[in-house]
């Protein structure tokens, strides 16, 4: 057990709150965290009436990109002591090691840039509906005047990535939302300390009233059977595990949405051209790797299995297994603040993996020695039967002979495909989606995505907006039902 006791705190509107401290677990072994009593505070977090919106609504899309830009200059990691102390925290509770975390933490503030909240604007809602109304002559005469409007919600954020507690928090400035964000016990410190900036910053600054951050732990009844109502809330936003996920589905209701960043797994697909000469071979190899690799695995977006259409006979194999070598080599030469070999192994993946080195004639194991990772090179075409629990830098590569093979294995939790090489992506993009693929990327960039497009088969940012609609129909136009009691007719008609 950790000697230094870390005080998570709560943000709670512009205000940083450390009273009636209670002790918490993190999801690490001997690991405790404070933060103040759930009961205590809960009363606090829910927005006190649904007009107190308004004052988002005198902020310009300028204001609201300049707020953002600030406080990405705020949040930079040798400057910016609350994120020094999260980090440290962190550290004992993410399942990241520390070369890995620190990167992460890094990496928050160039996504505040205002060229990047921009362009996820502009791929996503569209700068005119979130500034105003915009208007549409419908055919049959009438005005049709759509607005993106904020939501009051709930984002219960997963833990596996620094970025998803900053991207919380622009998705929110920019749809003009309320926010109340549940930490996870996995990162309880990262959200809180980007709301304590904000706080240090501007704390009577709308969007920084319009942030909170606190923890409780899931299931607590004194929080969420007051919390998880449409009195309080429109949407909730949840990312994390099955359980998680599932639990949450117990409070929806009429008034109440879930929009689910539900957990994913995704795969890799090769080509037979990657056989094709060293050249090729090695180059592959070094994506993998990173698509393996990176973020320790972690990620949703983590390539776990591998199909590759290397054929399935002992030539094959044979260029399969020698794949196998160079992406471990690979792997265990990452940067260190890319990939580094887990904090903690999975302790059932280990007996899997022990066992699997005993079956040779049906397997290959490269690696795995010292928890270190391991590529596994199957000898049929079909996966380890623990490739639900693959993880900490542990792959399995799979000889296949069709892509028809290859199509079989995607399903509705089919995150990302890497695929390999990029022509194949395109033979592909219109098939895979019909089973469940929801993102396709360049083999090596699984998990280093542009968070401008839609996510999850989502477009979360336009899911988190209320699409409202205002109808001005002209008698003059727009044909009365009052007069000839027929919908859909247009006055020249």
């Amino acid at each position: 057990m950790t000697s230094k006791v870390y005080r998570a705190g709560a943000a709670i509107r512009g205000q940083w709150i450390e009273a009636n401290l209670v002790p918490f677990g993190g999801r690490s072994v001997g690991v405790e965290f404070l933060s103040p009593d759930p009961k205590t505070i809960v009363g606090q977090l829910p927005l006190a009436t649904p007009n107190a919106l308004a004052d988002l609504y005198q902020l310009s899309m300028d204001d609201i990109l300049g707020y953002l830009e600030r406080l990405g200059e705020r949040l930079d990691l040798r400057r910016n002591h609350y994120l020094q102390e999260a980090l440290e925290a962190s550290c004992l509770t993410s399942p990241l090691t520390e070369s890995v975390q620190t990167a992460a933490y890094q990496s928050l503030a160039p996504i505040f840039d205002r060229k990047i909240v921009t362009e996820m604007i502009d791929t996503s809602i569209g700068l005119s509906y979130l500034e105003g109304w915009v208007d549409r002559r419908l055919f049959d005469g009438r005005t049709l005047s759509v607005r993106a409007f904020g939501s009051r919600a709930l984002h219960v954020i997963a833990g596996n990535g620094a970025l998803i507690a900053a991207l919380t928090i622009i998705r929110n400035a920019i749809t003009r939302s309320d926010a109340i964000i549940k930490s996870p016990s996995n990162d309880p410190f990262t959200a809180l300390a980007i709301a304590r900036t904000m706080i240090e910053m501007a704390p009577d600054h709308p969007i920084t009233q319009h942030v909170s951050v606190a923890y409780w732990k899931g299931g607590d009844q004194s929080v969420e059977g007051k919390l998880y109502s449409p009195r309080y809330l429109e949407k909730i936003i949840a990312w994390g595990g099955f359980a998680s996920v599932k639990h949450v589905t117990q409070y929806i209701q009429p008034g109440l949405q879930l929009i689910s960043m539900d957990p994913k797994r995704s795969v890799s697909i090769i080509g037979p051209e990657a056989f094709e000469n060293e050249s090729n071979l090695r180059d592959v190899a070094q994506r993998l790797a990173t698509d393996i690799g990176a973020a320790n695995q972690e990620a949703c977006a983590s390539a776990r299995v591998v199909y590759a259409l290397s054929g399935t006979d002992d030539t094959g194999i044979a260029k399969l297994q020698r794949l196998a070598r160079e992406t471990y080599q690979a792997m265990m030469a990452l940067p260190g603040d890319v990939s580094t070999p887990c904090r903690e192994m999975d302790v059932e993946l280990r007996e899997c993996l022990e066992a699997t080195k005993l079956s040779d004639d049906w397997y290959t194991v490269i690696g795995g020695q010292n928890d270190e990772g391991a590529v596994i090179v199957s000898h049929l075409p079909s996966p380890v039967d623990f490739a639900t629990r693959l993880g900490k830098r542990i792959a399995n590569l799979v000889p296949v002979d069709d892509l028809s093979e290859v199509i079989a294995a995607v399903d509705s939790y089919t995150q990302t495909v890497g695929i390999y090489p990029d022509s194949l992506m395109y033979q592909l993009r219109d098939s895979l989606p019909l089973f469940g693929a929801q993102r396709f990327a360049s083999l090596g960039y699984a998990c280093n995505p542009s968070f401008a497009g839609p996510w999850d088969a989502l477009e979360p940012l336009r899911e988190m907006c209320r699409w409202v609609i205002l109808e001005d129909c002209d008698p003059a136009r727009t044909p009365p039902m009052w007069e000839n009691g027929q919908m859909f007719r247009t006055r020249a008609a």
